[in-house]
């Protein structure tokens, strides 16, 4: 992913007002990402933490959708969750269910799409080992780096199709 800025996210958020874009909280290390390792940027908001949000290039364009991690029963801490994305199994709350509004007039009737996704939404560097699941004893891949990353892409890309068609 390139570099992107402050402008460039508040600008690019499909499912949610200008308003709520403008004031949204960023991630306080955005010019410390590593941009070269990220299929796209996800953050907790720093002064919301049942807000995330998510924000992906898609056909030359930045595409932006705020989440809310739902709150529900909350699984032992030794249950084993699996991201939707980048399919690593993670414990002790790793993995949360995470719904955004749909657009139009879809979202304007109150709809969402859920997905379990990884609760600090850092697929990217868990699939290509830059961090590591705390989960232990994790599936074994014969996929190469490039396979898991078109896995990861495609995965995310059905996830943003369903949000916005």
């Amino acid at each position: 992913m390139r570099a992107i800025t402050e402008s460039d996210i508040r600008t690019s958020f499909v499912n949610c007002s200008k308003g709520e874009a403008k004031r949204l909280g960023l991630p306080k290390d955005l010019d410390e990402q590593p941009w070269e390792e990220l299929d796209f940027l996800g953050w907790r908001d720093p002064g919301a933490p049942e807000r995330t949000y998510l924000v992906s290039e898609r056909d030359g364009r930045l595409v932006g959708i705020a989440l809310r991690v739902t709150s529900g029963g909350g699984r032992g801490f030794t249950s084993r969750s699996m991201c939707s994305l980048c399919l690593t199994t993670r414990t002790g709350g790793g993995v949360a269910l995470m719904a955004a509004r749909r657009t139009g007039e879809a979202g304007r009737l109150g709809n969402t799409v859920g997905q379990y996704l990884c609760s600090d939404l850092h697929c990217s560097l868990y699939v290509r080992g830059t961090k590591e699941s705390v989960a232990g004893g994790g599936l074994e891949e014969s996929l190469s780096l490039e396979e898991k990353v078109t896995r990861l892409h495609a995965n995310l890309n059905a996830f943003l199709d369903r949000i916005t068609q």
